[in-house]
């Protein structure tokens, strides 16, 4: 029996992929907003893909704001653009 590959969508462009492809966000039980790139952080998540453009079209339509059902700060979203670009370079090496 083939094993079965888990499948999430992005929250973004909504397109469904494998679950490693795509970055996870997390809101923890203590409210930080974090990136979680190993998916093991408890606690409620949204995947997005793994590109700037995903990134920015859930920032524009508060796609994030709204599966993580808090509002996030420009902080955050400075965060999540550096490490979402650190992980396109590392990726492309």
């Amino acid at each position: 029996m083939p094993k079965k590959i888990p499948v999430r969508q992005c929250a973004a462009c909504r397109r469904q992929t494998e679950k490693s492809q795509l970055a996870r966000v997390v809101r923890t039980p203590q409210g930080e907003i974090i990136y979680d790139p190993k998916g093991k952080v408890s606690g409620r998540g949204v995947y997005l893909c793994k590109s700037a453009s995903c990134l920015e079209k859930a920032i524009k339509s508060r796609a994030l704001s709204r599966a993580l059902d808090c509002p996030i700060p420009e902080e955050v979203y400075e965060t999540l653009r550096r490490q979402l670009a650190e992980e396109e370079r590392a990726d492309g090496q």
